[in-house]
């Protein structure tokens, strides 16, 4: 299966990657659903992550919810691992087009990558909701309680996508051009049940769809590879002349 995605990448320099939270969990960044990640962990609040990481939530109870954020949604200390730094070369190659991210970690930024479209934000960028004044991931981390605008003593919100919320049409718009003019799609660490982002790659009219993640998906049997291993490991594997 490895000769076949070398097989794959070498031969095309139109390539889009669509990538989900098993991306940064070779990072230890844990994801959602598995039996490890965060909403089926032991929580000391008294809500479901679902409704803490709502907008709704936000607005009525910020400081919950910033105690959960900093505590489950930031990982500062986190570095790229094979898959970032693999899909940063295949960019620098000229063979990788875009990477679509469901992930607010930018770990594919500090590995290189330059066209990264954040379907759902990042934990390193926040705004103030009453005069837009931008701070950073390092004002929120040392906040005490509800992080708050120093000019105007705003409410300041991450900019990320929070339940309730749709997404960026922008993005959405870019992703969906990337896909449908890409020669070939690698999806890897995600389930595809998020929507509308998992309903992206029906946009896909290239090539080859090749599919990385460790448990089975719904569109397994659309892909012209599957590989049901971690992706980080997946990549690191990826090698020759023709490639990287």
């Amino acid at each position: 299966m490895i000769e076949k995605l070398k097989e794959i990448i070498g031969s095309s320099n139109n390539i889009v990657f669509f990538g989900g939270a098993g991306v940064s969990t070779e990072s230890d960044i844990p994801d959602f659903r598995s039996e490890k990640g965060l909403y089926k962990a032991v929580q000391k609040y008294h809500y479901p992550p679902e409704t803490i990481i709502s907008r709704s939530f936000f607005k009525k109870n910020p400081l919950v919810f910033y105690e959960y954020y900093k505590e489950n949604l930031i990982y500062k200390e986190a570095k790229p691992n094979n898959a970032h730094k693999v899909l940063a070369e295949l960019e620098r190659k000229g063979k990788l087009k875009a990477i679509i991210t469901q992930n607010i970690d930018n770990l594919h930024q500090m590995a290189g990558s330059k066209e990264v479209i954040e379907l759902h934000g990042s934990v390193y960028r926040n705004y103030c909701m009453s005069c837009g004044e931008f701070y950073d991931i390092n004002y929120i981390l040392e906040s005490d309680g509800v992080p708050k605008c120093t000019k105007c003593e705003g409410l300041i919100k991450p900019d990320v996508v929070l339940y309730e919320e749709g997404l960026d049409e922008n993005n959405l718009r870019k992703a969906v051009e990337y896909i449908s003019e890409a020669e070939v799609l690698i999806v890897g660490g995600t389930s595809l049940v998020v929507y509308p982002a998992a309903g992206l790659i029906q946009y896909f009219r290239g090539k080859s769809l090749v599919l990385i993640n460790n448990s089975k998906t719904s569109y397994d049997s659309y892909a012209d590879l599957v590989i049901h291993e971690p992706i980080g490991e997946v990549m690191g594997k990826i090698t020759g002349d023709n490639i990287l």
